[in-house]
């Protein structure tokens, strides 16, 4: 269980309501400590998950700490986080105007994902006089989860977008494109740069994810939900429109929610898509899935021009 806000929260984890009495907390506790035992029947990550929620909510001081958003952290999330809380701040993907060259950005990574999630949060919290803050980190936590999920999505988004900025002069990168007119989907990023022209999706699904016969799967993954099916359909549908074919799929991952540094698909037409931690992927678009394919200066300058007549953001 990570401080995602896509994670499950401890009184999830225990299924118990978050106004359960401690005995009723103690009780459910000990009930999932013999169901997810490993010698019984349950798995070492379910245990471990179960033992964790305890830690969190089972001495009364620490549950009540805990229900006021105490001792929050989102760092493995966002990436700059201080004291705790979720920044109301939105981040900017203009290059800064310090030393550092940066790539050349455009759009507003999770910036849709952003104003969903307070659209939502605020209808949830409803319209009382004391107008609270919907970044209050005990109010995210009580929140339901498809509201939490989108926060950690524009989380994630953002601190992808800061990943890549460092990358250099040499790149370009878009942010939240829209695919097509006619339907909702996005991509995440569109990222040029020597190696090539790379779609990515920025996800956090709040636990450990893996490769799986060709797709992404996790516990916070639904069951309807295939990641890389989506983005190849998505760059497929973009690619068309604006006449030109992207070199690969990335889907990039907090670092803590996957066990190898990346993963390729081996088989079928998503042949070479990669998942891959965060931190790696900046060393990944410089390198590339192929680094004996890298684009030409004209060719990148040809494809750069293509891309903003091309590009919508959402």
């Amino acid at each position: 269980m990570s401080d995602s806000p896509a994670s499950p929260t401890p009184y999830e984890v225990l299924g118990v309501h978050p106004d359960v009495s401690h005995d009723e907390l103690r009780r459910a506790y000990r009930r999932l400590l013999r169901e997810t035992h490993p010698d019984t029947g349950g798995t070492a990550a379910a245990f471990q998950s179960v033992q964790h929620a305890w830690e969190l909510i089972g001495d009364p001081e620490d549950r009540a700490r805990y229900d006021r958003g105490e001792s929050i952290t989102v760092d493995a999330v966002a990436g700059d986080s201080a004291g705790g809380g979720f920044s109301a701040t939105m981040h900017s993907a203009r290059p800064s105007s310090g030393a550092t060259v940066r790539a050349r950005s455009y759009g507003h990574p999770g910036g849709r994902s952003r104003e969903r999630f307070l659209g939502l949060m605020r209808e949830w919290m409803g319209r009382g006089a004391g107008d609270p803050d919907p970044y209050d980190p005990a109010l995210v936590r009580s929140a339901p989860p498809e509201i939490r999920r989108l926060l950690a999505g524009a989380l994630a988004e953002e601190a992808t977008a800061r990943a890549v900025t460092g990358l250099g002069i040499g790149f370009t990168i878009w942010n939240d494109v829209a695919v097509h007119p006619s339907t909702d989907a996005k991509l995440d990023h569109i990222v040029l740069g020597p190696a090539g022209l790379f779609a990515v999706r920025s996800a956090d699904w709040g636990g450990p994810v893996k490769l799986a016969k060709g797709e992404l799967v996790g516990a916070g993954i639904g069951p309807d939900e295939e990641p890389f099916h989506e983005l190849h359909r998505a760059a497929k549908s973009f690619g068309r429109q604006a006449g030109v074919r992207f070199t690969g799929l990335i889907v990039v991952v907090p670092d803590g929610d996957l066990d190898v540094p990346f993963d390729v698909v081996r088989r079928g037409r998503l042949a070479g898509s990669m998942v891959v931690r965060r931190s790696l992927l900046p060393r990944v678009l410089r390198d590339g899935a192929n680094a004996a394919g890298r684009e030409s200066v004209d060719r990148a300058f040809e494809l750069r021009t293509r891309l903003q007549e091309a590009v919508r953001f959402v």
